[in-house]
Formats: C-alpha cells, structure tokens, sequence
C-alpha cells in the first residue's frame, strides 16, 4: 500500500486533486467527512460531546451545532482538549478502518486539512501540497460565501508557505486553467505513485546506475529531513538517531543526486530486524548486496559492516545504511562531511576527483567501479579527517 498525505491551504483547490486521484483509483480518504460522521446525529460521539458541553451545543435537530461549539471551545484550553479528546480517537480508528478496507495493493490519499499544522507528515511516503496564489483563494472563499475579512483570517492562521514547502514532496499549483491542474496529477498519478506502490509491493528498490554529478541542490536539505522523520517513525526505538550524510549534506559541494542517510542502530541482528519496516516504510533491502562485505581494508572487519536500503520511490533517489554505534564505518560517515564542511581545500579536492571519476564511470550501470576507484582517495583522506577531529576537539554527535 503507498499512503499519500493530501493537503492544502484553504482555498487551494485541493478537493480538485482529491477527485482527480480519485478517477484513477486512488482510494481517497477525507478526514473532514469523517470528523464529521463520528459525530453524527445518533453516534456515541455526539453523545459524548453532549455529555461534556451540554444541550446548548446540539441544534433543533438534534445535530451538532457546529458554531455554538466553535464559540464555546475558542480561548478555552482545556475545553478543546477534551473536544479533541472524544473526536481524534474516533476519527483516527475510522481512518484505519477504512485504510485497511483498501487492500494492500492500494494507493491511499488522506485528505488532510491540518496535515502540516498538525506535524502529521511521517505518516505517509509522499505528501502532496496544492497551492495557489493567496488572492486567488481569497477569490474562491468569498465566492462561497465567506467574507472576505474572515477569508483573509482563515489564510493567515493556517500554516505559511515556507511550512508547507518543508513538507511537500510534491507541490501543485492550482492557481491556472483547470486542464493544467488535472495534467500535472495525471502525470505524478502515472510517473510516480504508480510505479512507486509497485515497488514497494515487490520490495524493489529504484536502480540508481551510474554517477551523474550535479551542482549543490538547495532542495537536499528539505529532502533529507523528510525521509528521515519516516526513517525514524518507522525504527521507532530502535533508531538512536538519523543522519543525513555524505556529500549531499555538505553545503556547495557538488554531489550525485542521492541522499545519503544514516540510521543508527545497537546491533546489525537489530538492523536486519528493521528491513521489513523500513521496506515498508519505502526503504527495501538493496538486493545482491553481501551484507558481510566490507569497503575499508581495516584490520577489524566488524567495525565496517552495515545493511544498505535504497528508495522505491521513482521521483527520490536515496539510500539509506544502518550502522552500529559506535563502530569506525558509524563514526566516520558523520566525520568525514563534517570534516568537509570545514576544509576548503580538501573539499575542492573531493568534488574534483568525484567529478573526474563520475565521467570516467558515469555510463556504467554498475556503481561498484566509481565506489571502487574513490577508495584510494578515502583511504588517505581517513587520516587526514582524523587528524581534524583531533586538533579541534570534534567528537560524533551525542545518542
């Protein structure tokens, strides 16, 4: 199953992406009706809600009065609470229902308004925001009937565009011809959810081939931190921290375009117990791979050994390695981009040599041959990056 996180400012359009998705066979899941389902004329919810806040808060129908209940809970911290209290649970075990009605070949929107206000988006393996320009949705608002003053409220309380660009894997824009909105999600629909549900189905995980190295991509960072908050939520205890890495975390370095990633773990029996959830997760196994092979002639093997993951997902390339703390493979992918960052020189000198080495091998499917010939440089920039750490007194984040 790939589960999608739809959301949107008010105004967005986003019910236009929802039904679009929807036409394909997306099952669409809309945390609104259900919010309001749970508490339905009838239901032990609105029972509940009446018991807490008293007959004032129903109408003359015995509904609920959804104004006198917004009056009564604005400013008052522990009324919301406990309105929360009887809403959130209903509303989350009717989501899972319905998700597990889906079937596990299927591809899940949730639409969520609050997604993003809510810190919601580890939940999912892609989150989708749709946007348009604030004057447009105030436009749309005002067209349903809203004045334009709470229009304008409504936008400004929810969350900014910066907040929502941090979440986005994906963003639509929903600010031009309607033609233009349905194309853009027929095509991210074919492209990428698609394929992407495949793979993590069949647990396959996207072919990287070749090198190909790009200018330093503002967009890393973002992307970084979104897989690995589902890194972590997948681990769960068993990650004692996540790691971007390598040379994507390094500012103005040039770089494949491959997040790095690292997951830090207690043991490799706790590492191969995590390759299912993380598979799920949209990180499987790399396959082939000798998960006993070790990279860096040291004299003890057991300090260079990890599991290596790669992504499912067509539109984000990344791999993922699950190390032991503490061993010298864990300590120094967290010093070596550390180390860059701080010398100049010696990161000129690395994005010279990957530059050199990527047109060497770039057209080679098989990336063991760059690996290969960037050993000889790792091997003697191992000590050098020791001898940093040493003279400034850097020491691997704390667990």
């Amino acid at each position: 199953m790939l589960r999608v996180g739809l959301t949107g400012g008010i105004g967005s359009g986003k019910s236009t992406v929802a039904d679009r998705l929807a036409e394909h066979g997306a099952r669409v899941i809309d945390a609104d009706r259900i919010s309001r389902e749970v508490v339905a004329v009838g239901t032990d919810g609105l029972a509940e809600i009446a018991a807490r806040f008293g007959p004032e808060v129903l109408d003359a129908d015995g509904a609920l009065d959804r104004a006198a209940m917004a009056r009564l809970v604005f400013g008052d911290e522990a009324a919301r609470s406990d309105l929360n209290g009887i809403v959130h649970p209903r509303v989350a075990a009717r989501t899972a229902e319905l998700m597990a009605e889906a079937g596990s070949d299927a591809i899940v929107v949730h639409d969520v308004p609050l997604l993003v206000e809510n810190g919601y988006q580890a939940d999912y393996h892609l989150v989708i925001i749709v946007d348009a320009p604030v004057e447009q949705r105030v436009r749309r608002l005002v067209d349903r009937g809203l004045p334009e003053e709470d229009a304008r409220a409504r936008i400004g309380a929810q969350a900014s565009e910066a907040q929502r660009r941090d979440a986005a894997d994906i963003w639509l824009d929903n600010g031009a011809e309607l033609d233009r909105i349905r194309s853009s999600v027929d095509e991210l629909w074919r492209e990428r959810l698609v394929p992407f549900e495949a793979n993590i189905r069949s647990r396959s995980p996207l072919p990287l081939n070749g090198p190909r190295i790009v200018d330093p991509d503002p967009e890393w960072p973002r992307r970084a931190s979104r897989l690995l908050s589902r890194i972590s939520k997948a681990a769960g205890d068993s990650a004692l921290r996540v790691d971007h890495i390598g040379s994507t975390s390094v500012p103005g370095l040039p770089a494949n375009d491959v997040i790095d990633l690292q997951l830090t773990v207690r043991s490799l029996a706790e590492a191969e117990a995590l390759a299912e959830p993380l598979a799920e997760a949209g990180m499987p196994l790399l396959p082939g791979a000798d998960p006993d092979e070790v990279h860096h002639p040291q004299p003890d093997p057991e300090q260079w050994r990890d599991r290596t993951h790669v992504s499912a997902d067509p539109g984000r390339r990344a791999k993922l390695y699950s190390r032991v703390a503490g061993t010298a493979d864990w300590r120094f992918a967290l010093l070596f981009p550390a180390w860059l960052r701080a010398d100049d020189a010696a990161r000129r000198e690395y994005a010279s040599i990957k530059r050199d080495l990527a047109a060497r091998f770039g057209s080679d499917p098989d990336t063991r041959r760059y690996v290969e010939a960037k050993r000889p440089w790792f091997e003697r920039a191992l000590p050098r990056a020791e001898r940093w750490a040493s003279e400034t007194g850097w020491q691997p984040p704390s667990l």
